[in-house]
């Protein structure tokens, strides 16, 4: 069986934590591979030597990305992904506390697919994931992994 993956790239453990429980709560059961900053992420998609990374088969569905990371940010883990056919194609959903217009405007030029702003609520943390999950995960028609170029 295939399980579609999801790759959150979030440095604050609260917000892991909250996301997990959002998931859980919305009955979603994808794999969650976490990330704690940039440079993680982009070990994960490239490897140590920058050529690597993970298998095709082992890439996310999905990428909830938050921009405000240590060491690499979030932009630049965007701008990266972008660059490179192997996650080029990924869906990225900008999960953010920040509603600065440079940082919407960003990401979209960067080529993100959506940008949510975290809500404070739990309860409406829970919802937005929920939404977000069904039509990412459920709705959306991914890119097959044996078209991405590897």
């Amino acid at each position: 069986m295939d399980t579609k993956k999801i790759l959150l790239v979030e440095d604050n453990p609260n917000d892991v934590e909250l996301t997990r429980r959002a998931l859980q709560k919305s009955n979603i059961c994808n794999e969650l591979t976490v990330a704690e900053d940039g440079v993680e992420a982009v070990k994960y998609f490239f490897g140590e030597d920058g050529k690597s990374g993970c298998l095709i088969e082992d890439l996310p569905v999905v990428v909830l990305l938050d921009l405000n990371l240590p060491r690499i940010s979030g932009l630049d883990v965007l701008r990266r992904m972008r660059a490179n056919e192997k996650p080029k194609l990924i869906p990225v959903i900008v999960l953010t506390s920040s509603n600065e217009e440079k940082d919407i405007i960003s990401s979209y030029h960067l080529g993100a697919n959506s940008f949510v702003r975290k809500p404070v609520k739990f309860v409406e943390f829970a919802e937005a994931i929920r939404v977000l999950g069904l039509f990412w995960l459920v709705i959306n028609q991914s890119c097959p992994n044996g078209l991405r170029k590897s």
